[in-house]
């Protein structure tokens, strides 16, 4: 983990969950670590549990392209050149079967899962190709794999992720820029608030490992991935099912 120290990370949804995690994890490698996150008051709490002058927090909804360009700005101009994106921050959406998906609810996980990907992407990626390095972790899901019932927008928002990815790490391969993503299986998190209880049986019920991933977990994998040691790997996804993924 050495390999990072003094290297600037952004970790969107960085205020919780699996974000909050690999802040934890880059920090320990003694990278500077930006905190984005849309939710003010737990952004200030994780910067409080953190305790570390080395994190610094924006607050930014990842569905506006003008708030992550000014928060790109913002990063730079006050921590220094963005070398690592870890792009966590993402929402569940309803549970319902598709005929009866509300459009506006389609509509509002799109925006957040997958426009906000290509808006985060987009503008720190720009960067990172001008100074010929950079390590992406785009944070997929493995129901963007084998989609779940009942979660027709988190699926196709994720399955957009893993393809945005593959599409990018290919525009980028000739530069030392590594752009991949990840496909957990659901950990316990605070996006479970927003589902189901019969979901998120339905979830533990195809993980052959038989429990949840831990947040712990998916940042010992990302740690890796952001590296400089991964200096060949791009447009990849690691999977992180506990054994359900089947390709």
């Amino acid at each position: 983990m050495n390999s990072i120290k003094g290297q600037v990370a952004v970790v969107t949804g960085g205020a919780q969950g699996i974000g909050l995690a690999v802040a934890k994890r880059l920090l320990a490698g003694d990278a500077k670590v930006a905190l984005w996150d849309a939710n003010q008051q737990a952004l200030h709490e994780a910067r409080e549990a953190l305790q570390s002058d080395a994190v610094s927090t924006v607050a930014v909804d990842v569905t506006s392209l003008e708030q992550v360009q000014a928060a790109t700005r913002e990063t730079e101009s006050e921590v220094g050149p963005i070398a690592i994106l870890v792009h966590s921050a993402g929402i569940a959406g309803a549970n319902a079967p598709l005929i009866e998906y509300d459009p506006n609810e389609w509509k509002k996980v799109l925006s957040v899962n997958l426009d906000g990907t290509f808006n985060v992407n987009r503008s720190i990626a720009a960067g990172m190709a001008e100074r010929n390095y950079g390590r992406i972790v785009n944070v997929a899901s493995i129901a963007g794999k084998e989609g779940n019932p009942n979660a027709c927008a988190y699926s196709a928002s994720k399955a957009g992720v893993i393809a945005l990815t593959k599409s990018l790490g290919k525009e980028l391969a000739a530069r030392d820029v590594a752009v991949n993503a990840i496909t957990p299986a659901a950990a316990r998190t605070k996006i479970f608030d927003q589902m189901s209880q019969q979901h998120i049986d339905y979830m533990l019920s195809k993980i052959p490992r038989n429990r949840f991933l831990e947040v712990d977990e998916v940042a010992s994998m990302v740690a890796w991935l952001v590296s400089p040691e991964n200096s060949f790997t791009t447009g990849a996804v690691f999977d992180l099912s506990g054994g359900r993924a089947t390709y």
